[in-house]
């Protein structure tokens, strides 16, 4: 082969080499090295390259780059249906502030204390718990009455937090239809069509988080993020293993539709991950779980 083509050869697979590379690295400073390397864009491999670099980003702006005002805003419309779909608050004004206190103490010390978390208790008798995108957290009356100290109420509520923090429901709505060209929610941007998927949005996530559930993965994720955020709150760790045991034991006899026991995984296989990451907290038995003071407000259930 004549020298000047092994030159061209090489040269070519030199550019589509670090073409690949680039491919698996942050889109927005690989474009930047884009212009560097082939600031006259005149390299075809490099600049099929840079469109699909550029693809990614258009779709990952828009799933994490969503602010916390677009965050809450999807979060309150989930709210509003998930008070459909599980009744409303309890009313008692004493029992909201006590999980309020709680839910708050455990959320200062998740991955993310930076945001407002509001817990509300729902009258339902399905044993349920979830979190909508912005911090807005329900857990139902009959789950509360299940627990036995506050370490079991603040391990579920930090489950909950966790997957706020980790933004675990954002996450499944990443590719919908509604952020196609539109980074946030602005009022501007629920005209017309617009509005339409936007809602579509929203039914969406409604059946992830009240019939399908979560990603698996996301929830074992949260758990451990939960049991994590107890521990540094000063709770036993074990209580939310607890409740995980109790929820196993009263399953068969339970309701099954928009519960915890068909929106999470198995709860065998929650309980042995859980038992085995207790192993990182030694003293866990020396953590607090304050059964009295639980009980108390449980009464007003």
């Amino acid at each position: 082969m004549p020298y000047n083509n092994i030159k061209k050869d090489r040269r070519n697979f030199l550019k589509l080499a670090v073409s690949m590379s680039l491919l698996s690295a942050s889109p927005a400073w690989a474009i930047d090295l884009f212009k560097i390397i082939d600031p006259e864009g005149k390299s075809k491999d490099l600049n099929k390259a840079r469109k699909i670099l550029q693809g990614t980003g258009n779709i990952l702006a828009s799933s994490t780059e969503i602010d916390y005002k677009s965050e809450y805003t999807i979060g309150e419309s989930l709210a509003l249906q998930g008070v459909k779909q599980y009744g409303l608050p309890v009313k008692n004004s004493s029992l909201q502030k006590y999980v309020n206190l709680v839910g708050n103490a455990v959320a200062g010390n998740s991955i993310r204390p930076s945001i407002p978390y509001h817990f509300i208790v729902v009258d339902s008798q399905i044993y349920n718990a979830f979190a909508c995108p912005g911090g807005i957290i329900f857990i139902s009356s009959i789950l509360v009455k299940s627990m036995e100290d506050e370490s079991q109420l603040a391990g579920v509520l930090a489950h909950e937090v966790s997957h706020v923090g980790h933004k675990h429901a954002l996450s499944s709505i990443r590719r919908a239809k509604f952020f196609e060209g539109v980074g946030n929610i602005t009022e501007a941007a629920m005209k017309g069509d617009k509005g339409k998927d936007f809602q579509n949005m929203i039914g969406t996530l409604e059946t992830t988080l009240f019939d399908k559930g979560l990603d698996q993965t996301m929830e074992y994720e949260a758990d451990l993020s939960a049991m994590e955020a107890a521990y540094k709150t000063g709770y036993d760790p074990q209580g939310f293993v607890k409740v995980l045991e109790m929820l196993q034991l009263r399953e068969k006899s339970s309701s099954k539709k928009g519960s915890w026991f068909s929106t999470h995984p198995p709860l065998f296989s929650r309980i042995s991950k859980c038992s085995t990451k207790m192993s990182a907290y030694p003293d866990a038995s020396a953590m607090a779980r304050v059964a009295d003071r639980f009980t108390g407000y449980r009464k007003l259930l």
